[in-house]
């Protein structure tokens, strides 16, 4: 009997079998998205943590929401634009 192929480096061996090739991404999304949770709505992690995808999206698509929110590069590049005169 042969023992288990070698995963590829950086890959996670959770997901051995699954299909998958490349590493999952879902710590760093989730810390990027804790993150941006802290600092706009002021939520401790444990909020952040027991929220649905569905409540983190409804809210984050409020224009009031949006508007705190940091520009993203191609907004500001699109800004940097059109202000080029000042």
């Amino acid at each position: 009997m042969h023992g288990p192929a070698a995963l590829p480096a950086g890959a996670n061996p959770a997901r051995r079998g699954c299909g998958v090739s490349e590493p999952f991404p879902f710590t760093e999304q989730a810390r990027r998205l804790s993150g941006l949770v802290v600092r706009a709505l002021g939520w401790p992690p444990d909020q952040f943590w027991n929220a649905t995808p569905d409540e983190l999206a409804a809210i984050f698509d409020w224009p009031e929401a949006r508007a705190q929110m940091p520009l993203s590069r191609n907004e500001l590049v699109a800004l940097m634009e059109r202000e080029r005169n000042g």
